[in-house]
């Protein structure tokens, strides 16, 4: 099951850095509306699967409030995100959204009671100093308030993450988890929507709606990840983001990293091939399930 989790984790990443391309290429628009066009295109998918399936659109037993608090931190997570990302340099926003995989070791270790051994605490570690070797945040009073928002923000969408293992362990529907999440973010975000809409061009509207697209798969594939394999096992993997939205970056936009960038990288990677290789030892009956 593992070796699935981290295919999905994978999978997860790339969506959300192709997602982010559409995001920035819809321009300058609220970030509430760009949540909620993103959400809003996952909410239809969701939807449209659990009716073809005809497992119903009910919650199992005893899952509602923990569907609830994956949604409140998602929600909040989401709109955190946006704000650092309209008020910090994308760099800086993109290094602290990267903190959420260290959060959802936390949360899982805390509430899950999932134990981490020293090798999958220091790949976590690893694998964020070889975030900040690309990254290179700088951080003065200007942007105290910002960049503390987008903490927020990652370790909120840490907290909902550890909340999508907990639902999977209870046997939720993934589908059903982003139903629920998207339509309880749509709503909570529509208000605000209809009060302060900003206009838009057919093109920001495609953009935004390819960007609720990739959203959607990114989140199927989380929730599969999380729903397949422990979180010490797999979050690391999601570290891998910063791999696509490199190459995405130079792509449409003419990005191109520096020498520190590519140390980043080779820690990154050399990071989770060396914590893929420490599971596989520790539970090789598992590999090919």
């Amino acid at each position: 099951m593992r070796n699935k989790g981290v295919r999905f984790i994978l999978l997860s990443a790339f969506f959300y850095a192709l997602m982010n391309v559409f995001v920035k290429l819809s321009g300058d628009l609220p970030s509430i509306q760009k949540s909620f066009f993103r959400n809003l295109v996952a909410c239809l998918f969701a939807f449209l699967i659990l009716w073809k399936n005809g497992g119903g659109f009910r919650w199992k037993k005893g899952n509602f409030s923990l569907l609830t608090l994956r949604s409140t931190l998602g929600t909040v997570g989401i709109l955190c995100n946006y704000y650092a990302v309209d008020h910090l340099v994308m760099a800086d926003a993109s290094m602290l959204s990267k903190l959420s995989p260290f959060f959802v070791i936390i949360f899982s270790s805390l509430f899950l009671q999932e134990k981490t051994d020293w090798a999958q605490k220091m790949s976590v570690v690893m694998a964020f100093a070889g975030s900040l070797l690309i990254i290179r945040p700088g951080f003065n009073s200007a942007t105290l308030f910002p960049s503390l928002i987008g903490l927020l923000g990652a370790m909120t969408a840490g907290g909902a993450y550890a909340c999508v293992r907990g639902l999977g362990q209870r046997k939720e529907r993934g589908p059903y988890i982003v139903f629920f999440f998207s339509a309880f973010s749509c709503l909570v975000t529509l208000p605000s929507l209809i009060f302060f809409f900003v206009p838009m061009s057919s093109l920001q509207l495609l953009a935004l709606l390819l960007a609720g697209i990739c959203a959607a798969a990114a989140q199927f594939s989380v929730t599969a990840a999380y729903t397949y394999a422990p979180a010490r096992e797999i979050s690391v993997f999601d570290y891998s983001q910063v791999i696509f939205s490199a190459l995405l970056g130079f792509i449409f936009f003419d990005q191109l990293p520096d020498g520190l960038s590519f140390v980043g990288y080779a820690v990154i990677i050399l990071t989770a091939v060396l914590l893929y290789r420490h599971n596989q030892k520790k539970e090789p009956c598992k590999n090919d399930e």
